[in-house]
């Protein structure tokens, strides 16, 4: 079967391949049994809508992964990774969802035929996709294996974003650009939130340019009046109104690399509450931004931009940030870094965060953030978009 063109050269992928058997020697783990999505597609280039059932990379201390998976996902396995066929190990269909047998029961068995059923094996075990069941099973499997909770050692890996994942990121900022310009055009009182959720992803699906936007690995925020109190929820079907206030997050994503981007907009007269929300996030932007450069740390940008809350009077006990990159439902997060105190994670060039300045007040929200890339002397915004409250008398 021919692959289909890689979304990455394949000294890229040794590269990554290097540097995960690096942490693991680090770490003392013989074996990594990687089964975030997002992991597997760093590592191997998989990408698929398989990740309701169980699958993984199995990475060897000192030879080549192979993918393991889903019979009916083989064939998506062979299109997408840069793996060898002989490396894209099939489970059977008489193992998917059913309480008499478990998939990790045929891993445990290739393991073994691969000289990999005994040593430590790392398990990504605080993980949206590996389950209690799937944990049991492989212990009673491999019973001459030690194991070691191995959660965030290739999401670490990640951090630093290479030359074409830059680029993939910053098509995500246009595409995210191009939906907020769309919002913009059609949000009126009496437009309906599910309205406007469908142009959101039309025209994030569409993309920019020639290159076709990915489905989001969260989903559109579209919070008005009071509902935008609360940070999460999506949409429903009731029409936005004159004299209160929307925000709206959503992120571009391209190749499977996020742009998250939060704006919002007030139909009417902006009221002094979304006005002093303006002024705060404003500076408190500013504030932080000024930290964000390498060398400094997380911890730096929110402590700037929390005290210039605190100065006008807002409290938000949330963080203020986090890494993003290549994702798959349910988070577009990397689950590593995050921009709030005690968090001393040096910056360092390639880095990339979503600064999250919203705040949610008891009646109201208002969010206003940008995506990040760090560098060497300063930031890039990944996204150009005017930052600033968008109001529509």
């Amino acid at each position: 079967m021919v692959n289909r063109t890689p979304n990455f050269s394949p000294q890229e992928y040794a590269e990554r391949l290097a540097k995960t058997q690096r942490a693991m020697q680090k770490s003392g783990i013989d074996t990594l049994i990687v089964t975030d999505p997002s992991n597997m597609n760093w590592l191997s280039g998989y990408d698929g809508w398989s990740f309701y059932v169980h699958q993984c990379v199995v990475v060897p201390l000192d030879r080549a992964p192979f993918w393991f998976g889903r019979k009916m996902d083989a064939a998506g396995a062979l299109l997408t990774v840069w793996l060898p066929d002989e490396d894209v190990v099939a489970y059977p269909e008489a193992y998917v969802q059913t309480p008499e047998r478990h998939p990790m029961q045929v891993l445990a068995a290739r393991l073994c035929e691969r000289g990999l059923g005994g040593g430590t094996i790392g398990l990504e075990m605080d993980n949206y996709y590996f389950t209690a069941a799937a944990d049991a099973t492989l212990r009673q499997g491999l019973p001459n294996a030690r194991f070691k909770d191995a959660t965030g050692l290739v999401n670490w890996q990640r951090a630093r974003k290479s030359v074409q994942e830059l680029d993939y990121m910053r098509t995500a900022g246009q595409i995210a650009g191009a939906v907020h310009k769309r919002i913009l055009e059609i949000a009126e009182p009496g437009v309906r939130k599910n309205v406007i959720a469908g142009e959101i992803f039309h025209s994030g699906i569409m993309g920019v340019d020639g290159k076709g936007g990915d489905y989001s690995a969260f989903m559109p925020i579209i919070a008005a009046g009071a509902d935008a109190s609360a940070p999460h929820l999506t949409w429903d079907e009731n029409p936005l109104q004159r004299d209160e206030g929307i925000f709206f997050e959503l992120g571009g994503c391209y190749r499977r690399y996020h742009c998250p981007l939060c704006r919002t907009l007030y139909l009417g007269k902006p009221s002094d509450a979304f006005l002093d929300a303006e002024k705060a996030t404003l500076e408190g932007m500013e504030a932080g931004l000024a930290f964000a450069k390498a060398g400094n740390t997380c911890e730096d940008m929110a402590n700037a931009y929390f005290a210039v809350l605190k100065r006008h009077g807002i409290e938000k006990d949330s963080r203020a940030g986090y890494a993003i990159g290549v994702s798959y439902p349910p988070d577009w997060g990397e689950r590593t870094m995050s921009i709030r105190p005690g968090d001393r994670t040096v910056l360092e060039p390639g880095m990339t965060f979503h600064f999250m300045t919203g705040v949610w007040l008891e009646t109201m929200g208002f969010e206003m953030t940008e995506s990040i890339a760090i560098t060497q002397t300063g930031y890039e915004l990944l996204a150009d978009v005017p930052r600033r409250l968008f109001v529509k008398d």
